[in-house]
């Protein structure tokens, strides 16, 4: 298939799917492009001569949320291949909504996420991609970049994944991170899983936009949606059985959005004699919203330990950058 490849999902955004605003959840998002991303590189990955796999969510890059999608219009999703490595697909997904009753349409997330083939008859064995036709050499020499990048990126997210979030009993003190901070345990059924047993990458992105939602909720009590998600890496598979606790807190403020550490850690199934593992991590930003759907300002949050206010300074350090990478493309964009 050449880079061009699209596979489009259509889906009308049913009540279930948003908040009590009409404003639909990221997760809900997240996990419709999983969806698109998982067939595109399924059907690729078993268009060779190779054996039949299914291919597994290892990283999602950095998304952002242009604009809030509501109850009722159709989100149309659409993903293409842009890089293949050995043993690696990169793909790229755009979600556009669509209002049936006016026609209007709008861009509402661009993300890239990474999959790894895994075979269907021994579900630790990583099979080979079959390459991709490039157009230009310059597409695959930048796509090589994106890779290696994310290579480096995930080892350093692994290093920094021996944090645990510990349960605060009666945090009294409201804006405190104590106060707003959500776990959520789920049991693993089969509805949650792929063809191998494992949890589906888009289930899991889901439980966390739902954990991030709940924290801040409870900091801010108004009406929040997802702005943006930093890297989502896939560190270990979760199995079918497995008993995994979500976990979230507020690691920083600025004026107009938070910051929200998640965690996923696993439980293996009864008998298994592995201990409990970090298998998912990320951080979530959300913006406050009034009632019209203007953004609020956002109560600062009240760091106490000295942890709290390392990890405040770290997420100040991320914001900082991100704004600095958007003025950047935003004076390229005048600029041509």
């Amino acid at each position: 298939d050449p880079p061009a490849a699209e596979r489009c999902l259509r889906r009308i955004m049913r009540p279930d799917d948003a908040n009590i605003a009409g404003n639909v959840h990221g997760g809900t998002v997240l996990k419709m492009i999983e969806e698109a991303g998982a067939i595109i590189s399924t059907r690729h990955c078993n268009s060779g001569q190779g054996e039949p796999c299914v291919a597994a969510l290892a990283r999602v890059e950095r998304t952002d949320f242009l604009s809030p999608m509501c109850i009722g219009e159709v989100a149309n999703v659409s993903a293409e291949i842009t890089y293949t490595s050995k043993h690696s697909v990169e793909v790229q997904v755009n979600v556009m909504s669509e209002n049936i009753l006016t026609g209007a349409k709008k861009v509402t997330n661009k993300a890239t996420l990474w999959y790894v083939p895994l075979s269907l008859k021994n579900v630790n064995k990583v099979v080979e991609v079959p390459p991709i036709q490039y157009v230009h050499k310059e597409q695959e020499d930048e796509g090589r970049k994106r890779y290696e990048e994310q290579k480096l990126d995930r080892l350093e997210t692994k290093q920094r994944n021996g944090d645990v979030i510990l349960p605060v009993i009666n945090p009294a003190e409201p804006h405190t991170v104590g106060y707003s901070q959500s776990s959520l345990i789920h049991l693993v059924g089969p509805s949650d899983c792929t063809l191998l047993g494992f949890v589906h990458g888009g289930v899991t992105m889901k439980l966390m936009d739902e954990v991030a939602g709940i924290v801040a909720a409870r900091h801010c009590k108004t009406n929040i949606v997802t702005a943006s998600v930093d890297a989502i890496n896939f560190h270990e598979k979760i199995k079918k059985g497995s008993v995994i606790t979500i976990s979230g807190r507020m690691t920083f403020t600025s004026n107009k959005s938070m910051e929200i550490e998640v965690f996923v850690d696993a439980d293996p199934f009864v008998d298994e004699p592995q201990e409990r593992y970090r298998a998912v991590s990320a951080f979530f930003t959300y913006v406050s919203l009034s009632k019209e759907g203007k953004p609020l300002p956002v109560p600062q949050l009240l760091t106490e330990s000295e942890e709290e206010k390392r990890r405040f300074e770290e997420g100040k350090g991320r914001y900082l950058q991100t704004k600095a990478k958007r003025q950047a493309q935003l004076q390229q964009a005048v600029q041509h």
